[in-house]
């Protein structure tokens, strides 16, 4: 990942072009590029992302699910301006309305879900740092899945918190464990069958 060396405000950010194809995550007011997903983080992002699509489908849900292109921001507690894109996230269907003559960053209603597949990378930054910005803003629910083999802190699963009270609840789910969701009550999908995408 690169990084700009000028400070940008948030609104610098949302009108930020520099004529490539690079997304940026804007972390401190420092412009992250986000390079493009390896395979398997990919395959698990598409996959759980169409997994959402069909299910706010049968269900009947004016919801939408996106795939890295929504952007949240994150409000400045003593730091500089933060915007983080998601690698999936679903918003209500209002939500996807008002994103769609701007820059796609949801300024100040949270998704009612985010999901990060953790990168070698991206480990403590998924699961410290976004974990405490998206309790913050108080996203319902935040899906991490660990899927690369050999780090016993984070072996192969995937976590969901909950936000209950204003803070998250964790749950782990490994091998053929059912994941439960709030957002997604009736979902009837394992650990393995995300990791397998």
């Amino acid at each position: 990942m690169t990084t700009t060396t000028r400070q940008l405000t948030f609104e610098e950010y949302l009108n930020y072009h520099d004529d490539t194809d690079n997304r940026y995550e804007l972390v401190d007011g420092e412009l992250i590029e986000m390079p493009p997903a390896r395979g398997k983080h990919a395959d698990i992002t598409d996959a759980l992302n169409d997994i959402f699509k069909a299910e706010i489908k049968r269900l009947d849900r004016n919801w939408v699910s996106r795939h890295s292109s929504i952007g949240i921001q994150i409000p400045q507690v003593g730091r500089r301006a933060t915007s983080r894109i998601p690698d999936v996230c679903v918003v209500t269907l209002t939500q996807w309305q008002e994103l769609q003559n701007k820059s796609a960053v949801l300024i100040d209603s949270p998704p009612l879900l985010v999901v990060e597949v953790v990168s070698e990378g991206t480990k403590i930054i998924d699961h410290r740092r976004k974990r405490a910005e998206y309790n913050v803003i108080e996203i319902p629910e935040y899906w991490l899945v660990d899927f690369i083999e050999g780090d016993p802190k984070y072996l192969p699963g995937v976590t969901v918190l909950t936000l209950v009270d204003s803070f998250y609840e964790e749950a782990v789910f490994r091998g053929n464990e059912r994941i439960v969701s709030q957002v997604f009550p009736e979902l009837n999908l394992t650990a393995q069958q995300v990791l397998e995408a």
